[in-house]
């Protein structure tokens, strides 16, 4: 085995990002606040350290997969974080924290000689635990060229800049994208039931049609008609996403009129809703509304 990678976050992505390192032949040194989180890694080639400066004392390249920006900036750059290691050389932070926290992180460690590469993904947790992700990665060629073997056993890889933060906007103008359609396929399937339309139909329709995307392939299919809503994104960190993505654009004087809207729909199904319920809720609370439900025939005749 080579030498260890260190890996810090063990949530939803995080958990089987790591234990796709693993089965791709690498070897870890793990870290996350919640020490259970580690032990679903028992027996296989990990060393589970007790705080994060033991895995920055261990190993030259850290990868983080965390919640929130304040979590990320206090990992990398609090007391103890990964800033005050004697090993760490490069730092890759796989979360979604927006273009500013990123920027002042990678500025921080800059001066302590520790090169940045700002990779968040896309793919859920079923591409995480296949190394079907996409990565949109962005910093100083010299350190992507450094982490890039590990950056390819967790899926595409997309250089995006040439300066950590650019990633970021990437995955923000992503899942602004994807939040939107989500609404919008929330509000078409909730009118539709309510004018009578069956939703197994509306989607078999609609996705030979122009209005097809990701939510009336996937989302809705899978876990709304079902009514399961475990697609493993949680409300509170869509309406993270969004708000980071509107902070980008105020930064960058950019009217989002439609988004703007959206963020106040998903602010609204976090109150409504719950901040722990998986993102294809939005549905509901249109549902709510209307008066209606949006449910396929297998739920209907369970």
């Amino acid at each position: 085995m080579g030498e260890p990678i260190g890996f810090i976050g063990l949530g939803s992505i995080g958990a089987p990002l790591a234990s796709r390192l693993l089965d791709m032949g690498e070897s870890l040194i793990i870290y996350d606040v919640r020490a259970e989180a580690a032990e679903k890694f028992a027996g296989k080639d990990v060393r589970v350290a007790k705080s994060i400066r033991e895995v920055a004392d261990t190993a030259r390249t850290v990868l983080v997969s965390l919640p929130t920006p304040d979590i990320v900036r206090a990992v990398a750059t609090g007391g103890e974080g990964l800033i005050a290691g004697t090993q760490v050389r490069f730092y890759v932070d796989l979360s979604t924290t927006g273009p500013i926290v990123a920027r002042d992180i990678a500025t921080q460690l800059a001066k302590k000689g520790i090169g940045v590469v700002d990779a968040p993904v896309s793919g859920g947790v079923a591409g995480a635990a296949v190394g079907k992700l996409v990565l949109m990665a962005a910093g100083a060629k010299t350190d992507v060229d450094q982490v890039m073997p590990i950056l390819k056993h967790l899926g595409q890889v997309e250089v995006v800049g040439d300066a950590p933060g650019m990633g970021q906007s990437m995955k923000l103008i992503n899942n602004m994208l994807s939040a939107n359609h989500m609404a919008i396929v929330s509000e078409a399937m909730v009118l539709g039931v309510k004018a009578g339309l069956d939703p197994d139909v509306m989607l078999a329709v609609l996705n030979k049609g122009s209005g097809r995307n990701t939510s009336t392939e996937e989302r809705f299919p899978k876990f709304v008609l079902p009514r399961t809503f475990d697609n493993g994104f949680s409300n509170a960190l869509m309406r993270k996403d969004m708000k980071l993505c509107m902070e980008m654009a105020e930064s960058l004087q950019v009217p989002m009129w439609v988004a703007t809207a959206v963020d106040r729909l998903w602010m609204q199904t976090v109150l409504q809703i719950g901040p722990n319920e998986n993102t294809t809720t939005i549905v509901k609370t249109v549902e709510q509304w209307a008066g209606v439900e949006v449910r396929g025939k297998a739920a209907r005749d369970a």
